[in-house]
């Protein structure tokens, strides 16, 4: 039951109906364990996720993108380069 998956250095997290700051800290955590290069793909539901990740990612330069997508959810696109 583990949310996170691993394929050619993207990591998905499914943070879907998780509230703040779950979502933010998922990411986080994908970050620090993931690859050093690549994406990391967040699904969330909560609305104060299109503020938070953003926010979080300006800090740390990190590149993102935001799409909506089926259900409610969004879909967060995390570059680390």
């Amino acid at each position: 039951m583990n949310p996170e998956e691993r394929a050619d250095a993207e990591v998905l997290v499914d943070a879907r109906g998780l509230k703040c700051p779950l979502p933010v800290l998922k990411l986080e955590k994908a970050l620090a364990d993931g690859p050093d290069k690549g994406r990391i793909v967040v699904l969330a539901t909560d609305p104060v996720a299109r503020i938070d990740i953003p926010y979080y990612c300006r800090q740390r330069g990190l590149d993102v993108a935001i799409e909506p997508v089926s259900g409610g959810a969004m879909r967060f696109s995390v570059t680390k380069t």
